[in-house]
């Protein structure tokens, strides 16, 4: 990600000045150890997760041949052969979230409960805002790939339609995921994007269950680090110390996550003009991007955040992101 990153935030917290973030290299405190080893086990895996994520190539032509030929045997179970291990990885993946959720939370924790400025503590804390900003950058790649990969959402469809027929049928089942498990994965992978909606539930719970934190103190946090990264994207001096293009789409995803997040929990949302995030300069930060890079990032913000079909969002931010 390059070495240290020094960016001018926007006056966001009344104490405008350098805040320094540190991608790649910010290591924890020693009161910030216990956490920051919990969290990097789960990122751990999420690498595990993506490459697994990006390898899945579906099961679609032994399902078509499936259908096409249901009374033969062979056929049948060549499928449904295919579809069992297949299936056990989206089972994986769905439960990689709940895990993810609950870093999510534990960072949001930290991060909120201190007297100190968000711009203080996204700087004295650099090494769990590098873990939030790496959960965020995870999210959205995920749900990039998931996005264009149908196979995901076939192959679980042809998965419960046979489990289904198998059981009318009385014949025995291996390999099964049980019905109440099965319903939440469906409910999870019909999402467009659903690491990020359960990235955005968890964040408003944490706000609802946590009445003794002031929203405002998980709002501006949000608000900042998304000023954060738009700042180190337009601005030249700092873009110019990215050591590769990947570091920019880990800035774009953390930007657009933030927001997501911002605009579900904070009550008027991010569209609205009083927002702390410049929704304009965020969507034109993303429109210079090369368009293959950012579409998904670009659906994220359509399908994903709650306000911006509300009556106060400007007809020109609607426009930005048609």
């Amino acid at each position: 990600m390059g070495n240290l990153i020094k960016v001018l935030t926007r006056d966001i917290d009344n104490n405008a000045g350098n805040v320094f973030l540190d991608f790649e290299n910010a290591q924890p405190s020693p009161s910030e150890t216990d956490i920051w080893e919990t969290v990097k086990q789960t990122l751990e895996e999420a690498q595990v997760v993506l490459n697994d994520l990006q390898a899945y190539r579906g099961a679609g032509e032994e399902i078509r041949q499936a259908i096409q030929s249901p009374a033969d045997e062979d056929v049948q179970e060549k499928a449904w052969s295919a579809v069992v291990p297949l299936v056990a990885k989206l089972k994986t993946f769905y439960e990689f979230s709940q895990k993810l959720e609950s870093s999510l939370r534990s960072l949001l924790d930290v991060l909120t409960r201190s007297g100190t400025t968000p711009t203080q503590q996204l700087e004295q804390k650099q090494a769990l805002a590098r873990q939030f900003a790496h959960i965020l950058h995870f999210t959205l790649r995920f749900d990039e790939l998931k996005m264009t990969n149908p196979a995901i959402q076939n192959d679980f469809s042809y998965y419960r339609r046979t489990i289904s027929r198998m059981r009318i049928n009385n014949l025995p089942v291996s390999g099964e995921v049980n019905n109440e498990l099965a319903n939440h994965m469906s409910l999870f992978y019909a999402n467009a994007t659903p690491m990020l909606k359960t990235l955005s539930n968890a964040t408003s719970k944490f706000v609802s269950d946590n009445p003794d934190v002031p929203i405002e103190n998980t709002t501006d946090c949000l608000s900042t680090m998304a000023c954060v990264c738009k700042v180190m994207l337009e601005t030249p001096e700092y873009r110019s110390r990215f050591t590769s293009e990947e570091t920019v789409l880990f800035c774009l995803r953390v930007m657009v996550g933030v927001i997501i997040l911002y605009d579900h929990v904070h009550p008027a949302g991010a569209f609205v003009k009083t927002s702390n995030i410049d929704m304009k300069g965020c969507i034109r930060v993303l429109r210079e991007q090369a368009p293959s890079s950012v579409e998904g990032l670009l659906n994220a913000l359509r399908y994903t955040t709650k306000h911006l079909n509300d009556e106060t969002t400007s007809k020109q931010i609607r426009n930005m992101l048609q």
